[in-house]
């Protein structure tokens, strides 16, 4: 059996939407907007860890996901940036249910966005806090696309 590892094209639906990672993990965006997101995800038995708790990092792409929204309702469609530093502190554990992250752009200087986002449990009780660093690409090609620099 051969699997297909890559390189992978594909196209968003918009903007402001899943990839298919997000899509694999049930993700919604409820907002994003004024650099400002919140996105929801079931805790499905695909989750689990073997504790059955939901996986560490299905919360941590949920949360991370969330930073890129709110990023994205900031820059212009096609800009192209990545996650080059995340923090993340445990501080519940979810048995089930849906969590919710809550994101925001704290800063900006010039190619770097600073983002936070807390991820709540059903019971809006934080089960994750989480800080992140991401950088806007600069005249060079991701996926044979160029584009232009943002400062």
């Amino acid at each position: 059996m051969t699997l297909d590892t890559g390189p992978h094209q594909f196209e968003m639906d918009a903007w402001i939407s899943c990839a298919p990672f997000e899509r694999l993990l049930n993700v919604a965006i409820l907002q994003a907007e004024d650099g400002r997101a919140v996105l929801t995800m079931p805790f499905l038995i695909d989750f689990a860890q073997g504790a059955g708790l939901l996986h560490g990092g299905a919360l941590v792409s949920l949360a991370d996901t969330a930073v890129v929204m709110a990023i994205k309702s900031l820059l212009p469609p096609g800009t192209h940036f990545a996650t080059t530093s995340l923090e993340v502190k445990f501080l519940n554990p979810v048995r089930q249910g849906t969590v919710k992250a809550e994101a925001q752009v704290v800063s900006r200087e010039g190619r770097i966005f600073r983002g936070e986002a807390t991820v709540y449990n059903d019971a809006e009780v934080p089960v994750l806090n989480f800080s992140s660093v991401f950088k806007v690409a600069r005249n060079s090609a991701i996926l044979g696309i160029k584009f232009k620099d943002l400062d």
